[in-house]
């Protein structure tokens, strides 16, 4: 019985691996670009090439990029939108996350200090954007996953960094990151209010006698009523998510 026909009785999910996919964060453009060759592009190489641009692009200009540097990063970073059609059944393909999540976060933080963005601002966006991936971390563990909508309305690791490049060429960085972070953490609350308070607590009884030496746990009314969000079981690591 797969988790869709659990879910679907009403029974309890059973925690599973993420799907590496999804804890990606990819955009809707990098979903598309992973359509082109599916399987063909290795994930780890590409975000760590992508990550080394960054990284020295960032250095060289002392974080103040400009023109059209400072679209290099995202168009660097890119080339990982076009391993998102990867199974990421690699032994070491967990690390791709973890390569997308820091390039990201030095990116924001450096490009945004380096412009004159308040330091607190700059915390403010990192902190609400790292929300947002700890959510995807931690759904799994109940069985579930963001809907793909709201994932889409984060803009993904690649859609906020081009957000950010588009603040950084109109000389608004501090408003884009003002915004960005508003609107992230009104789309975090949104969803947090309409599924984890909404999801009803497991009401278990225990019926074993005293000095039976069990802990018997007949009748219990451990259920998880459908997704009501839209959000829908999450798949093992190889899974479609």
């Amino acid at each position: 019985m797969n988790a869709g026909g659990r879910e679907h009785r009403g029974e309890r999910l059973d925690p599973v691996r993420p799907d590496l996919r999804v804890l990606r964060d990819d955009s809707r453009l990098s979903r598309l670009l992973g359509r082109i060759a599916p399987g063909a592009v290795p994930p780890l190489p590409s975000a760590l090439t992508g990550a080394l641009i960054v990284g020295t692009l960032l250095a060289a200009e002392h974080g103040r990029l400009t023109g059209i540097t400072l679209f290099a990063p995202v168009a660097a970073l890119l080339l990982s939108g076009l391993a998102s059609g990867h199974p990421h059944d690699g032994r070491f393909d967990r690390l791709v996350p973890p390569v997308l999540r820091l390039t990201e976060y030095g990116y924001l933080a450096v490009l945004g200090l380096a412009s004159g963005v308040p330091g607190p601002l700059v915390f403010v966006l990192l902190m609400v954007v790292a929300c947002h991936h700890r959510d995807d971390v931690a759904r799994p563990a109940a069985g579930t996953v963001r809907p793909q909508g709201v994932r889409t309305a984060a803009l993904g690791w690649d859609g906020r960094m081009l957000v950010t490049a588009v603040g950084g060429a109109f000389h608004a960085l501090t408003p884009v990151y003002g915004i960005l972070a508003g609107y992230l953490a009104v789309l975090l609350v949104r969803e947090a209010a309409r599924t984890w308070s909404a999801t009803p607590v497991a009401d278990v009884r225990a019926d074993a006698a005293p000095g039976d030496g069990g802990t018997g746990r007949a009748g219990s009314a451990a259920t998880r009523t459908g997704h009501a969000d839209g959000g829908r079981p999450a798949t093992g690591t190889n899974g479609e998510a």
